[in-house]
């Protein structure tokens, strides 16, 4: 008899077996006792040797990292690293442009390096269910769920903020401290992605205010790089468009914006104030320190990795989390 059929018999799988042979943890009681009483009933001595093969060929899964130069992914890298290991897990890597099809990475790159699953670090939330069975692994949506798109919630996992609850809290703090003329820095309003999900929390927090929504508070550059933002901004202010605040739905974006202000004369937060939602670590060091939404990045990663090792373990329906930003308030607001 084999670890593999060992696996079999308990209804687990290989990597399973091995973590109960090794003595690590991540497996439930149950589990762990079920596969015990197999290997005792079958006087079961595994080989050395083999343990290890199995480990090194079954234990793995893949990160797909959306946006090669995008920091808010990178410092989440290192946490999904560490707790892949600790769960007896190695990580394979693979960056992707923003152009690029996650969905067609992934689903090569689980059958080519034999993943057990794979987390999609940003991606599309507009899929179909046709789409995501390309993937035929467990697959985790980390910082983004498929909010647009019609695919069961039972073939996927997610784990991420509320984008659109985050925007609204963001947009909700600065008319609290006065703003009325609030522009949005934005790739576009209905891109079926993050971008529209903000729009749509800066919609209701302002309509809730009773402030209404104008042409020349929506700054739209058409992608998620700074340069744009920072055109977009300028382009703004060259034809004199009124507002004493601006809202960038990410962190580079706003301090793209910050720096279009500052070139353009304009004091930061004296003559506009500025937010941002991410947290990413760079805001704390600019002057004045960026007031922003921060994503809790640990947690995210940490329950990236738990919810996708759990599904390779135990398959089952789909698990989807929602973890709340909290706001960090630095110096680029001022109340008015």
């Amino acid at each position: 008899m084999t670890i593999k059929d060992i696996a079999a018999k308990c209804g687990v799988s290989v990597s399973t077996v091995s973590r109960v042979l090794n003595n690590q943890p991540y497996v439930k009681q149950d589990v762990r006792d079920k596969v015990m009483k197999v290997i005792e009933e079958e006087h079961f001595v595994p080989h050395e040797g083999a343990v290890s093969l199995a480990k090194t060929q079954e234990d793995s899964f893949g990160v797909i990292i959306r946006g090669i130069n995008n920091p808010f992914f990178s410092e989440m890298v290192t946490v999904i690293l560490q707790r892949g290991h600790e769960m007896g897990y190695s990580t394979y890597l693979h960056q992707i442009r923003s152009c690029d099809d996650e969905i067609g990475e992934a689903a090569s790159l689980a059958k080519s390096r034999k993943l057990k699953g794979v987390i999609l670090l940003g991606g599309n939330f507009d899929r179909t269910e046709e789409e995501i069975r390309q993937i035929d692994v467990p697959i985790v949506c980390c910082t983004f769920t498929n909010k647009f798109g019609v695919v069961p919630k039972e073939i996927f996992s997610s784990v991420s903020i509320d984008d659109e609850a985050a925007a609204y809290k963001a947009v909700s703090y600065l008319i609290s401290e006065g703003h009325k003329k609030i522009a949005v820095v934005l790739p576009s309003v209905d891109d079926k992605s993050i971008s529209e999900l903000r729009y749509m929390g800066y919609c209701k927090a302002m309509k809730e205010a009773g402030l209404a929504v104008t042409d020349d508070l929506i700054i739209a550059t058409g992608d998620y790089s700074m340069e744009e933002a920072y055109a977009g901004v300028k382009a703004a202010l060259e034809r004199k468009a009124k507002f004493t605040a601006i809202f960038g739905i990410s962190d580079l974006i706003a301090l793209a914006s910050m720096k279009a202000l500052s070139d353009a004369g304009y004091k930061i937060p004296g003559k506009c104030s500025v937010i941002g939602i991410d947290g990413i670590d760079m805001t704390s060091y600019f002057i004045p320190t960026l007031t922003t939404l921060v994503q809790p990045r640990d947690v995210i990663a940490q329950r990236a990795v738990e919810i996708l090792i759990g599904a390779i373990e135990e398959p089952g329906e789909g698990t989807h989390e929602i973890v709340e930003a909290q706001l960090r308030i630095g110096e680029s607001v001022k109340k008015i």
